[in-house]
């Protein structure tokens, strides 16, 4: 494990939205690093936190959101006690974003090629003459055919494996230290899937960008990750390196959610679901948010605090039966 300081420290987030029925407690002491270079994935069901986690690193929580308690360190900067202006400086530079759905994502009455110069000009220091050159370097090396014209194209006129490359291509305009990936392949078929995945690893190779990739794919996860962090219900259950999360997972819902993963050569009896459903997050709940669906459980789960165990000195576990 390197001995460098973490790129991204994510310590102790915690985070709730007030709604009409309710104060839902969406994260819960989430903590995680993320190296320069290192690909970390993200893993968990719908609800668990992934995108709300991203969000809040990013700076963009609907008003609704109120962060609790917790610190984002990025490169010795609290992301969270930052001003907006400070915030505004780092995000497109430093820190950029592919969203789940390119089309929504992008500004459907803007040209692709002014939504990536808008990024540009507001964080490199080019010479406007070179910027629509930069655009077009910036698009040819996501793979887009014939830039010149792509770059007078709006989204509603590109496909979804186009719109989520032009997505990329905006997030990696000004070579950010950071990129924030959730659920990048949503909606695109297998093929396209792998080259986006493919071009966003090369990309990353290239310029030592660290990758946080948000998804519920493990099979995804266990091909492209240096390391994972499991969440279910706001919590984070476990974090392991890849190899090692896959090979002994020590908490049970991870250890579910890879039971429950269709593998080569596999028949559909073999798939083990998860029992249960993810808790109201309005209610008041035990320590161990998983205390309701888990087969380990006994009578001390719901004691506080929730154990955190270290496994080994890059593996955490937050269980008190770990195995």
């Amino acid at each position: 494990m390197s001995t460098d300081p973490p790129l991204l420290a994510v310590e102790g987030l915690s985070l709730d939205f007030r709604t009409r029925d309710g104060v839902v407690r969406a994260l819960d002491e989430v903590s995680f690093t993320v190296r320069r270079g290192e690909t970390v994935g993200i893993v968990g069901e719908t609800g668990s936190g992934k995108s709300v986690t991203a969000f809040a690193i990013m700076g963009i929580l609907a008003p609704a959101a109120r962060v609790r308690a917790g610190r984002v360190l990025f490169g010795g900067l609290d992301l969270l006690a930052a001003s907006e202006a400070q915030r505004l400086e780092y995000r497109g530079r430093e820190l950029s974003m592919i969203f789940q759905n390119p089309r929504t994502a992008l500004n459907p009455i803007r040209t692709v090629g002014r939504q990536i110069a808008d990024v540009v000009l507001r964080h490199a220091n080019l010479p406007r003459a070179r910027i629509r050159d930069r655009v077009l370097e910036t698009l040819a090396r996501v793979q887009i055919p014939d830039p010149e014209r792509r770059y007078q194209a709006y989204p509603f006129e590109l496909s979804g494996g186009m719109c989520q490359r032009v997505m990329i291509a905006l997030a990696l305009a000004c070579a950010p230290s950071l990129l924030i990936a959730d659920e990048p392949t949503t909606g695109l078929d297998v093929t396209t899937q792998a080259e986006i995945l493919d071009l966003l690893a090369e990309l990353a190779a290239q310029s030592r960008t660290a990758t946080l990739l948000i998804t519920h794919d493990l099979g995804l996860v266990a091909e492209r990750c240096d390391r994972l962090v499991v969440m279910h219900a706001g919590h984070v259950v476990e974090s392991a390196p890849t190899r090692d999360l896959f090979a002994a997972p020590r908490h049970p819902y991870t250890a579910r959610l890879i039971a429950a993963t269709p593998r080569p050569r596999a028949k559909l009896g073999d798939l083990l679901p998860i029992p249960g459903s993810a808790p109201d997050l309005r209610r008041e709940l035990p320590p161990c948010r998983y205390l309701a669906r888990c087969e380990r459980a006994r009578g001390t789960c719901d004691e506080e605090p929730l154990p955190r165990t270290r496994v080994s000195s890059d593996h955490l576990v937050a269980c008190r039966f770990p195995r």
